[in-house]
């Protein structure tokens, strides 16, 4: 879609701030820019580099509500996103982490899948972290702003272990040693069904893709050293984080 001065207009303020590294302040519903043109904004700030898969983020009704919508936001991940231990946290603005739940797809999903087909076309699950990022200054954003900024995408891992099974069960995050964060997987809702949407949105999942699922926990600040996930059974991701 072609974009307006507006939309243009934040489109270069969010380049500018990742380039710089520096927060913005968010100006609201000031910007005049709706969901369609902060997700072309999203994808201009991607042209030309590969899809490796999508995020899920604002998954509950709650959340929604606070930022007047009514469905959850994707984010896109590309290949350099994708990171293994150890993890420089100096590459980040702000850098947050929250444990999620992600899966690999075998098949692709097509846009009007049901949740069957998406059931079948998941290849295998793994623990994964979001190593959010934003460029709104205290993660203070509308809802445009930040699906602009590409959902707060700034990094993932995930674990070395395929689960064959969907887990059920409670994700706790540990930095060094202390619980930062946790919460229910039951909280993501009916993780088809979420599939089924992103396929729908973005026209289409290819194989091969993976799909962070949102986290049950609330994100909390990055800062050195072990980062652990642990989830149900004996399941468990463990990475480092450092300063520089």
């Amino acid at each position: 879609m072609e974009l307006s001065a507006d939309a243009l207009a934040l489109l270069e303020d969010v380049r500018q701030a990742r380039a710089s590294r520096r927060t913005i302040v968010s100006r609201g519903g000031a910007r005049g820019v709706d969901l369609a043109a902060a997700y072309a904004i999203q994808a201009a700030l991607g042209e030309g580099l590969p899809v490796k898969g999508y995020k899920l983020g604002l998954l509950s009704p709650a959340k929604q509500a606070q930022m007047g919508i009514d469905s959850p936001i994707y984010g896109r991940i590309y290949p350099a996103m994708m990171l293994e231990s150890p993890v420089r946290l100096t590459r980040f603005i702000q850098p947050h982490v929250e444990p999620e739940l992600a899966a690999v797809l075998r098949a692709p999903v097509m846009p009007d899948a049901t949740p069957g087909a998406a059931a079948a076309a998941i290849g295998g699950w793994f623990l994964g972290v979001d190593l959010l990022d934003s460029v709104w200054e205290g993660y203070r954003f509308s809802a445009a702003e930040v699906v602009a900024d590409n959902s707060s995408g700034g990094g993932f891992l995930i674990g070395g272990r395929l689960i064959d099974q969907q887990p059920n069960g409670v994700l706790r995050l540990y930095l060094n040693g202390t619980l930062r964060a946790e919460g229910d997987l039951r909280a993501l809702g009916d993780l088809h069904e979420r599939l089924c949407w992103l396929a729908t949105m973005v026209g289409g999942l290819s194989a091969g893709q993976v799909v962070f699922f949102g986290s049950p926990a609330a994100a909390t600040p990055a800062e050195p050293g072990a980062l652990e996930v642990i989830g149900p059974g004996a399941d468990c991701l463990i990475a480092r984080l450092e300063a520089e």
